[in-house]
């Protein structure tokens, strides 16, 4: 759920830019291409900007898969 076409990462002051970029999003799912030593930032950043998106009854379930390409991510 993105009301924004790119959502960003919550990344606090304290921590120095991610090297990282959103190369896609297609319906729910975003592609992001990320350095290794930035992917645990990256993902736990974009987990909480999607489970926080909304206000709902139900949870926001959000899986993060990494991978080469999109075959490997799933």
């Amino acid at each position: 759920m993105s009301n924004d076409p790119v959502v960003y990462p919550y990344i606090p002051n304290s921590v120095p830019e991610i090297k990282a970029r959103m190369l896609l999003q297609v319906h729910d799912e975003l592609v992001f291409e990320v350095q290794e030593d930035d992917l645990q930032l990256l993902r736990e950043g974009v987990r909480f900007r999607m489970t926080s998106a909304a206000s709902l009854d139900v949870p926001l379930v959000v899986e993060v898969g990494v991978g080469n390409n999109w075959d490997e991510a799933h």
